[in-house]
């Protein structure tokens, strides 16, 4: 797909049109929010939702944020099972280490809990989080959910490039998500597209 025919909805200029292809469903910016769930809009209309984080930060240092979803008879954001995995970069300011890892402790097995989207995220003011999480066919009743996303964090005094990877083992439709830090609230933009 060629970004010139949608890189205004893609920059979050446009794209409201329900004839796009690439339709901004919901843009909306979070002041020391305990979670953020959005619960409208995620149906069978895209077999693609983009999910965008910008300037995500914690009240509570050093915390990771995470999402878990709803099933069209679920409440309470923990009854589908998330498999998943986690690796992740990173370089320190002084640049004395960088390296790759695999993060085994934040991939989940049929896990109910929130999926780590990165490890932790400083609460300095010039610290944050920025990145985002694709969600495929969430409408389908036949199928498991597969998912992917990408976050660059600012964590105490390094910089680190998070990667994560996994399906939601579930055959019932998704039509409700939530975000969280695992610890405290947050502040931040959270914007979601609808790709056809």
């Amino acid at each position: 797909m060629p970004l010139g025919a949608f890189k205004a909805a893609l920059m979050g200029t446009a794209g409201t049109a329900t004839t796009a292809d690439v339709v901004l469903l919901h843009d909306t910016d979070y002041s020391n929010a305990a979670s953020a769930s959005i619960t409208s809009d995620i149906d069978s209309t895209y077999g693609e939702y983009i999910f965008k984080f910008y300037n995500i930060t914690p009240a509570t240092n050093e915390t990771s944020f995470g999402f878990q979803v709803n099933a069209t008879d679920g409440a309470d954001y923990n009854d589908s099972a998330i498999t998943s995995t986690l690796f992740m970069t990173y370089h320190q300011e002084d640049d004395g280490a960088a390296a790759i890892s695999y993060q085994a402790s934040y991939d989940q097995a049929q896990g109910t809990a929130y999926q780590p989207l990165c490890i932790s995220i400083a609460d300095d003011a010039d610290a944050g989080a920025a990145g985002e999480l694709h969600l495929f066919n969430p409408a389908s009743t036949t199928y498991v959910k597969h998912f992917y996303s990408r976050l660059q964090v600012t964590e105490s005094s390094r910089a680190d490039d998070a990667f994560v990877a996994g399906y939601i083992n579930d055959t019932t439709a998704i039509d409700d998500i939530s975000f969280k830090m695992a610890s405290g609230n947050f502040d931040g933009t959270i914007k979601m597209w609808g790709v056809k």
